[in-house]
């Protein structure tokens, strides 16, 4: 799919393809030239294209669009590099950050004069964000690609915060889990930490995945920045404004991600030795009513030996008697325990 977008103040304006007017509402491109003069266009938005339309934007701005295995490549010469006169800048997006499992996905910013190329086989909820705002009056400025393309990481980096800000508060939610104080059972207690520790998994990694994207974001606004802005004096002292708001974000969030990436590895070391004294605590267990009943073991031995002479064979309490010290040399032990708290 292919969409195309032109300026027009300060909106973002879709251009249908196939007639060369503007709307507002998303459309499939149809394959064949692009109506609108190029020097017009600011984005060209490459989602899932086939080969027709990634070659006619090829031929439109003199450029060869990377393959999606050469965006997936991680060396930074692969993945920050300068060609034709255009500046090929690929990051590491996170998408699906509402659930437990989100996924990395490769993206591309190109960059040529004044149009942007993105290049993506996903589809993230932060540009369906920014596409819709900039195509309402009064948003930010878009008039040229390099602002464009600081709009997406823009609102890639609030979609971050709001999923950090999301992940923090279950965090804080499983932190009370493990801490709380509860008089249920053994078995229950062992069997909600084990779906903690599932919890603790999959925060774990949702966070590894953010925190990678801001690292990749950080790069590519620093590749970004050290080469020279094109545009007008206004577009490249805003530009440069955006950026240094964009790297001190980036720079932030990644701090309060390591945050809790730690405070994940304390709870997963805190849930894990919880799991170790409830093992513990039944060994114990066992270990004392292995002890308790030892002595009316030895009883019952002894009074189950088979000799012809024995002083209460004849005793016609004997059997009684023999019962008592069983329970007694069980009792006694077991109040020892209890006094000296080991139960």
């Amino acid at each position: 799919m292919l969409r195309t977008y032109k300026s027009q103040g300060n909106q973002l304006v879709l251009i249908d393809a196939a007639t060369g007017q503007t709307g507002t509402v998303p459309a499939v491109t149809e394959i064949g030239s692009i109506v609108t003069e190029t020097s017009s266009i600011v984005w060209f938005d490459l989602f899932n294209a086939s080969q027709d339309e990634i070659r006619t934007v090829e031929r439109e701005l003199g450029i060869e669009i990377p393959t999606r295995d050469e965006m997936q490549e991680i060396e930074l010469s692969a993945r920050l590099y300068q060609e034709d006169g255009a500046e090929f800048m690929t990051m590491t997006a996170a998408t699906e950050l509402d659930g437990d499992y989100p996924v990395k996905v490769p993206i591309t910013f190109i960059l040529k004069g004044t149009t942007l190329v993105t290049v993506r086989h996903a589809d993230p909820k932060p540009f369906h964000i920014y596409a819709a705002r900039m195509q309402k009056l009064n948003g930010a400025s878009c008039e040229t690609g390099e602002l464009t393309m600081i709009g997406l990481l823009e609102a890639m980096i609030d979609r971050t915060a709001d999923a950090l800000e999301r992940v923090g508060n279950e965090v804080d939610g499983i932190s009370r889990e493990v801490f709380r104080k509860t008089n249920a059972t053994v078995t229950k207690k062992t069997r909600d930490l084990q779906s903690l520790i599932e919890q603790i998994g999959q925060k774990g990694d949702l966070l590894t995945v953010i925190r990678e994207s801001l690292v990749s974001v950080s790069r590519l606004v620093a590749y970004h920045t050290a080469l020279d802005g094109i545009g007008t004096r206004k577009a490249i002292k805003e530009s440069r404004q955006r950026v240094k708001l964009i790297q001190r974000d980036a720079a932030s969030l990644g701090d309060h991600a390591l945050f809790l990436s730690n405070k994940i590895n304390f709870l997963l070391d805190a849930t894990l030795g919880l799991i170790n004294l409830e093992q513990n605590q039944i060994i114990k267990i066992f270990s004392v009513a292995a002890v308790v009943f030892l002595p009316p073991t030895l009883v019952a031995s002894i009074y189950g030996m088979n000799f012809e002479i024995m002083p209460e064979l004849k005793f016609e309490f004997g059997y009684p008697m023999a019962l008592g010290m069983m329970v007694l040399s069980a009792v006694l032990p077991f109040l020892y325990f209890k006094r000296r708290g080991w139960l």
